[in-house]
């Protein structure tokens, strides 16, 4: 039973993530069935995130070259915060977690969470395309606001 939860979870949670990405206009990022022997792993896009976020953000190079198009133009859109962190300021730490993917969907993400001095802690999911035949980007962004 408990076993069955978790599958049906997992399938959710992947078909969450393939509509999150395709209905914000991503068609183009998330391949439709790629090869999974081409696809980036788990561990891989836990790496690139652990990379891409340090412990106090992306730095400028990795937010002009590792971040899709569409994606910088929306954080370029987002005045109020920086959609890359979800947040106004600098966190005092960031973790990643666990990476789900979906190769299916040819899409990978995880929960990111961000540390601040005095205030709870910040939570986001940030997304990122398998396809190995492309440099690993970040896709999108999703704040839990």
């Amino acid at each position: 039973m408990t076993r069955s939860i978790r599958l049906r979870s997992a399938a959710v949670a992947a078909g969450s993530a393939l509509t999150f990405v395709l209905g914000a206009g991503f068609a183009d990022a998330a391949p439709a069935a790629a090869d999974p022997e081409k696809q980036y792993t788990a561990e891989q896009v836990r790496s690139f995130l652990v990379g891409f976020y340090g412990q106090h953000g992306p730095s400028r190079y990795d937010r002009e070259h590792k971040v899709t198009p569409e994606l910088r133009k929306k954080a370029a859109e987002t005045k109020d915060y920086d959609l890359l962190l979800c947040a106004q300021n600098e966190p005092r730490g960031i973790s990643v977690g666990k990476v789900t993917t979906a190769q299916s969907a040819g899409v990978g993400w995880s929960t990111v969470t961000t540390r601040w001095n005095g205030s709870p802690d910040g939570r986001f999911t940030a997304y990122v395309g398998l396809d190995a035949s492309k440099p690993m980007k970040l896709y999108d962004i999703s704040c839990a606001r």
